[in-house]
């Protein structure tokens, strides 16, 4: 049985089963009980985390790992260390790596690999905006989710993996997709992301891998002096302008690539919103010039064939024979040249000179030696123990750490941020000193908690953050809501407790308080079925008030306030109510008509026929629900009532009731 499964770690992580295995580490699912969630811990294998420089490495690399933020890149929670266990713990992935995921599929149609060479490149540009490079992409190394979404992985252990910049054996599943200049051994850096990505395209559209070997330093020979099948040849379905950003990433001329990852992103998305589009360069501008080069010779060194160099020579060396036919030799008599002479004199006049420059040196030596001047080395950008192992360091300089913490942007942590003397400056005489202040990484806070919290609140709890890490507050378009109040905070991002860092853009949402209704109309009917109408449309009744009326029959309501309109939930519409007419008034009498209007369209047009008088004839609002007319006249009457032409309402009335 595994030794770790069951084992806690700092009393926090509980491993739970082991879901995968590398060359450098194994993974476990593990429970997080202070924030009781799932998570993946990677643990170092015993024998590396006994080498004390890989483990100060690992936690250096993976501590600037950790800040980084993006969907597309697997996020790393903690860096830690549990008795003699070296270990990080990552986000837990509901997935399959893309390399599964195309043994299943097979080869992928071109619309499936843009979606996730787009994602690819999104998070690589993430990283390398921050300084890091993964240097180990590979579809083992990309994550699919169930969504369809990518994420990139492993980059801390990336960075210490390919940092010696050698090809052993267990490099073998990476060696297919390292660039040129890792194979040769060369600096590398965000291009060398951009060719693995490339490879990683290539083969996703072809169904395989540009280049096949037996061994790692075979197919390195063919990256460094090989140029792969045309993707197009292999699958004609390919777009022609997709292959060419494929093959311009995988330009072995590294001056020839994409010089960054969003220049390429650039490329895809014009691409992916017109397929055919012409791009500004052709396959002939990623073809590296001749160069007259007869013989290319390849080095391979260490055990397993482990870093590769190419060297060229200009011309061919070629072994010349020369005969002699010793029949017709004759050796020529001794003779002592004048030239011999000569030489001879010149001899003892060289050894004169000689003695004499060591006869000064000699007496020199004598002499009080003044003390020699050293210039300070230039150790920023170093770790404490690789600055002390410099040439220009040991024996000559001394490094002293300070103990005043330093954040920066521009050194991970555990990099020489500071020194005194600085680079350049002279310094002479004994035990000489060089000050330096280790690097804590850049600078960060946390979000904080913004949510019900109206825009002045929020400039004065974000005014320190904003001022010391140089945030952006945008305001996005403002939605409605029933709990926050009109002007507070529905939503905001990053999340609270989200590590802040310098430039980052803080998006609040504000409220446009509850989402308005419209007025109804309830003019013409009485009191109790206007406060049903309202209340069904959200409204109340308000103030209730009364007048005498001759046209409008007691009890039914005159007018409104507001009468039209939208107006807040729960406003109050205040009423007047008919008393009836005053005593000794006319004799013409009204009835209130209201005609419930269809719920399944916006408008209708309307027909009202009183006897052979046609009272409205024309489009109406349907939204109100209802329609209400007042007639007059007196004894009976005969009403006809048409909604879009069909007959809605044919029948007697009688004023006064």
């Amino acid at each position: 049985m595994d030794q770790y499964i069951g084992k806690m770690l700092d009393n926090r992580y509980e491993i739970l089963e082991r879901i995968g295995m590398g060359g450098m580490a194994v993974v476990y699912k593990a429970k997080c009980h202070r924030l009781n969630r799932l998570v993946a811990i990677k643990i170092l294998k015993s024998d590396l985390a006994q080498d004390a420089d890989f483990r100060r490495r690992f936690n250096a690399e993976s501590q600037a790992v950790a800040q980084l933020s993006h969907p597309n890149i697997v996020s790393v929670y903690d860096v830690s260390k549990g008795g003699d266990i070296e270990y990080i713990v990552m986000e837990l992935i509901d997935g399959i790596t893309l390399k599964q995921y195309m043994e299943k599929r097979g080869r992928l149609n071109w619309r499936e690999s843009l979606h996730f060479i787009t994602q690819i490149m999104r998070g690589l540009s993430h990283a390398h905006s921050r300084g890091i490079v993964h240097r180990d992409i590979k579809p083992q190394n990309i994550m699919v989710l169930r969504d369809g979404s990518v994420k990139v992985a492993d980059f801390g252990i990336a960075c210490l993996e390919n940092s010696a910049q050698t090809l052993t054996q267990e490099a073998l599943g990476s060696v297919h997709y390292i660039s040129p200049e890792q194979a040769r051994g060369d600096r590398t850096d965000a291009r060398s992301d951009i060719y693995s990505a490339g490879v990683v395209l290539y083969e996703m559209l072809a169904g395989r891998l540009p280049f096949e070997g037996d061994s790692a330093v075979s197919v390195a020979i063919q990256h460094l002096s090989s140029i792969p099948l045309a993707p197009r040849e292999i699958n004609p379905e390919i777009p022609e302008q997709l292959e060419l950003i494929c093959m311009k990433a995988m330009a072995p001329n590294i001056d020839l690539r994409y010089s960054s990852a969003e220049e390429m992103i650039l490329d895809l998305e014009t691409f992916r919103k017109n397929p055919d589009t012409n791009l500004d360069f052709e396959m002939k501008d990623l073809r590296p010039e001749e160069v007259d080069e007869p013989t290319m010779k390849l080095r391979t060194s260490g055990a397993h064939g482990g870093s590769i160099a190419v060297s060229h020579r200009s011309t061919p060396v070629r072994e010349r024979e020369r005969r002699w036919d010793y029949d017709d030799y004759d050796p020529p008599e001794p003779v002592v040249s004048k030239g011999r002479v000569a030489l001879v004199v010149v001899a003892c006049l060289l050894a004169l000179a000689l003695a004499g420059v060591l006869f000064r040196s000699i007496l020199g030596s004598f002499q009080p030696a003044a003390p020699e001047q050293y210039a300070v080395p230039n150790v920023l950008g170093q770790t404490l123990e690789s600055a002390g192992e410099l040439a220009e360091i040991k024996g000559i300089f001394t490094l002293t750490q300070q103990n005043e913490t330093i954040y920066s942007n521009d050194f991970a942590p555990g990099e020489i941020a500071k020194q005194e003397p600085a680079a350049g400056e002279t310094r002479k005489g004994d035990s000489l000193e060089i000050k330096v202040w280790i690097s804590a990484g850049q600078e960060t806070g946390n979000m904080l908690n913004l949510k019900d919290r109206s825009m002045a609140e929020v400039t004065v709890m974000m005014q320190d953050l904003k001022k010391k890490f140089n945030l952006t507050i945008e305001e996005g378009e403002r939605e409605y809501s029933d709990e926050v109040t009109k002007g507070h905070v529905i939503s905001f991002e990053p999340a609270e407790g989200s590590v802040l860092k310098d430039g980052d853009t803080v998006r609040v949402v504000l409220s446009k308080g509850p989402q308005p209704v419209q007025v109804i109309s309830v003019t013409g009917i009485d009191l109790d079925l206007a406060k049903s109408l309202l209340q069904v449309g959200g409204l109340e009744i308000g103030e209730v008030t009364s007048e005498p009326s001759t046209e409008v029959r007691a009890g039914l309501i005159i007018r409104q306030d507001p009468s039209t309109g939208e107006v807040a939930p729960g406003t109050k519409i205040n009423v007047v109510v008919s008393d009836g007419p005053e005593e000794g008034e006319g004799d013409i009498m009204t009835y209130g008509l209201t005609i419930p209007l269809p719920a399944d369209r916006d408008s209708a047009v309307l027909q009202i026929f009183q006897d052979a008088d046609c009272l409205l004839n024309e489009p109406v609002d349907c939204r109100p629900g209802s329609y209400f007319i007042l007639l007059e006249g007196t004894g009976t009457a005969h009403i006809t009532v048409y909604i879009d032409g069909e007959l809605f309402r044919d029948e007697d009335i009688s004023f006064g009731t």
